[in-house]
């Protein structure tokens, strides 16, 4: 099934091309770290997608025929001694054997052939702008290309991003996308609650912390897709804190942002917390306004609802919301035509997962906002924030912050969510955390 995965996605690319084109796409280079030791390597996202391929400095050349595609592999060659250090390569026996490479050449050769595969071609695609030595690279083979136009050799006349192609398809997630997404999602769930489980006062957030990490890789996941936001108390107010070094306090929330990466697919789920188990009045009343909210985007998500929708049902539930509860005052119209409501609620309503925890794809086309459709996968995150000395806020509302995570498949009926088994009332909360 995984060869079968990534083949669809090279045709599904091949068919998108124009004729007399190629495509270029580059997995990326390993970083220095110190003078002895590297970056784990993570290969380009679109490379991967199109490959599964997931060694660095390799570039994978897409050039479709009226008679049978090609899909060619320039990689690392085998060396016995390097791969006893730093581990195996598949080398170009391995890149056609498993990676279904119809030929494979050294990274050294790159230069070599690569200006006989540019010749003929009119449009080259590929990820322009990301990588400037790559970029370098392709503008110097075209310009002497050009330089021999004398000697009747054609050359390309148009370099283009292709993430205008791969993007739009790697918003919709086929099924073998779909499966790992659900095990990432599902060791992600069982990490938070275990977050739930252990939490209480007088642990540090990076205790918390350590807990997630250690039940993604426990479960399979080798690394969090990002940076864990663990934040008690006012911390919780800060949307991408990441110190996790505060002690936890009674009768604070703790907000935790986590999610685990699962064979390159990324979670993302946030939960909000009774550091003690128990939430207070004030806390309750704001974290089920937020649950309203998301539970009132929840209904809206299925195939030809505009995205633009699901942000401005939250921003009118808050802002109704906050005003019955006296946090804001004025017309609720007036009061989201002047985007008021920022004060408390600044950030979208979410966005699309997948291979990047943000993952490929606009949100508009042209001036029309992208519509769902079923395999697309986004979150969906409504927070209310209200810092210590917000003006106009009495204090019993003070370093409230709340935001509610979870990871929505768009089904051709309605929705899947990803991310159910995480307690998400405040009954199931305090029911989990008293044991």
């Amino acid at each position: 099934m995984l060869d079968q995965a990534f083949n669809k996605r090279r045709q599904r690319l091949f068919a998108k091309l124009p004729a007399n084109s190629i495509a270029l796409l580059f997995s990326g280079s390993e970083l220095r770290k110190s003078a002895d030791q590297d970056y784990l390597f993570q290969p380009d996202t679109d490379f991967y997608y199109l490959t599964g391929f997931t060694e660095p400095d390799a570039v994978a050349v897409l050039i479709p025929h009226a008679n049978g595609h090609e899909f060619i592999l320039f990689n690392r060659p085998r060396d016995i001694e390097r791969e006893i250090w730093n581990g195996r390569r598949a080398g170009q026996e391995g890149a056609c054997k498993n990676y279904h490479a119809n030929q494979a050449f050294s990274s050294d050769e790159l230069d070599k052939i690569l200006p006989e595969l540019l010749m003929g071609k009119d449009k080259i695609y590929y990820p322009v702008g990301r990588y400037a030595e790559f970029d370098e690279k392709i503008i110097n083979h075209v310009v002497k290309l050009r330089n021999k136009i004398r000697a009747g050799i054609p050359s390309p006349q148009q370099l283009i991003n292709i993430e205008s192609i791969v993007h739009p398809m790697r918003r919709i997630k086929d099924d073998y996308e779909i499966a790992l997404m659900r095990k990432a999602g599902e060791i992600s769930a069982q990490a938070h609650i275990r977050g739930m489980q252990v939490c209480k006062p007088g642990l540090f957030e990076y205790e918390v912390e350590a807990e997630l990490i250690y039940e993604f890789r426990r479960q399979g996941c080798k690394w969090p897709a990002y940076n864990p936001i663990v934040g008690g108390g006012a911390n919780a107010c800060i949307l991408h804190y990441n110190e996790n070094n505060m002690e936890l306090q009674d009768n604070d929330l703790l907000l935790v942002d986590a999610g685990g990466e699962y064979q390159g697919y990324a979670a993302d789920i946030t939960r909000t917390y009774p550091v003690n188990g128990k939430f207070t009045e004030e806390q309750r009343i704001i974290y089920d306004l937020v649950l309203e909210a998301q539970l009132a985007v929840l209904e809206l998500i299925k195939p030809g609802t505009p995205y633009i929708t699901l942000q401005e049902t939250a921003v009118e539930v808050i802002t109704k919301g906050l005003v019955k509860l006296g946090i804001m005052q004025g017309d609720v119209d007036d009061l989201i035509q002047t985007q008021a409501y920022k004060a408390f609620y600044m950030h979208n309503i979410g966005h699309w997962l997948g291979l990047d925890t943000h993952d490929a794809g606009g949100y508009r086309e042209q001036e029309d906002w992208i519509k769902l459709e079923a395999g697309f996968v986004l979150t969906v995150e409504p927070g209310i924030y209200i810092p210590a000395g917000t003006p106009g806020v009495a204090k019993q509302w003070w370093n409230i912050g709340v935001r509610i995570e979870d990871n929505v498949l768009v089904t051709a009926s309605g929705c899947e969510i990803l991310t159910q088994s995480v307690p998400k009332t405040v009954i199931e909360i305090e029911k989990l955390m008293a044991g």
